[in-house]
């Protein structure tokens, strides 16, 4: 239970971290890649779209190796 709420938590936090990114860039975040983003558990695809997320030309971007 405990390491499930930790990984609860690393989620939210690697969520919050490419939305600040994305926003900081002042790249548009879309409700869709907003949800899509927030509605992540895990934690290595996070990582992933935080490490794409410091050279992005858009938000969509992030996601253009998953689709």
């Amino acid at each position: 239970m405990s390491e499930e709420i930790r990984d609860e938590g690393r989620a939210q936090r690697g969520a919050e971290d490419i939305l600040l990114v994305l926003e900081t860039r002042g790249l548009d975040v879309t409700d869709h890649v907003r949800e899509r983003i927030t509605g992540c558990d895990d934690p290595d695809l996070l990582r992933d779209w935080l490490t794409r997320a410091v050279t992005a030309s858009s938000a969509e971007a992030i996601f253009a190796e998953q689709e």
